[in-house]
């Protein structure tokens, strides 16, 4: 592992989460430092092995919906760790309706939580990862984005949001040796999956662990090469 003066910074948001959780227990054990941004993170059980507070875990609450506050959490870690090199954007949500009956509520609730959320971050970096001249943005894309289901125009709608912002991004920011990536999982097995669908094959799914190693090699720099990819990791579906 590298000394700690040495050892990058990461921010995961959504920490609090299972993917998040799981990322953030994926980072620290390649020796990295963690700033942990969650709405929920001061809920998190003791032990619970996600971001406990510490030398290596900086915990905070910020509004990712608010660019303001999106720069705030920035310079959080800033001033916590003095650097940062990557981010893991694993805040997004999901909700399906028929098209026809879709409401425009839902479609605010789904390109906010995906889309707006992984814009403001991914700007609110831009600075200090220009100044490095190095980063890796990772963003959370969808399967599902790349041909809508029955009752996923929303939500697909905004994860193909998410992909063309990963595009951009990633052609915009190579002079800068930045690199923007995205993961496209398929279901996720996770607690709340599994009592919304219980007859499923669970062993089938993805795990949030499986997915977490994928985001710890796209922000290490093995992955230098890589910029405007959308991985797939989706189990046995």
């Amino acid at each position: 592992m590298p000394d700690a003066d040495q050892s990058p910074v990461f921010i995961v948001t959504g920490a609090a989460g299972n993917l998040g959780q799981a990322t953030v227990r994926s980072l620290l054990a390649t020796g990295a430092r963690i700033v942990a941004i969650d709405r929920a993170y001061a809920n998190l059980p003791a032990g619970s092995g996600a971001a406990g507070a510490g030398q290596e875990v900086a915990m905070a609450e910020f509004d990712l919906l608010d660019p303001a506050q999106c720069q705030k959490a920035v310079a959080f870690g800033m001033e916590r760790f003095g650097r940062i090199d990557g981010l893991a954007h694993t805040v997004g949500g999901f909700a399906m309706a028929p098209a026809a009956d879709s409401t425009p509520a839902l479609w605010r609730q789904m390109l906010d939580l995906n889309l707006m959320t992984t814009l403001n971050m991914f700007q609110a970096l831009l600075a200090p990862m220009r100044a490095a001249r190095r980063g890796s943005l990772i963003a959370i894309g969808a399967g599902a984005a790349i041909r809508a289901a029955s009752g996923m125009s929303a939500y697909a709608a905004a994860k193909s949001g998410v992909h063309r912002l990963v595009e951009s991004f990633a052609e915009e920011l190579k002079a800068d040796r930045i690199r923007v990536n995205a993961i496209l999982p398929s279901i996720i097995d996770t607690p709340q999956n599994r009592a919304s669908m219980p007859d499923a094959d669970h062993a089938a799914w993805v795990s949030p662990a499986e997915i977490a190693e994928v985001i710890a090699f796209l922000l290490d720099e093995r992955a230098s090469g890589v910029t405007g990819a959308f991985i797939p990791v989706t189990g046995r579906v």
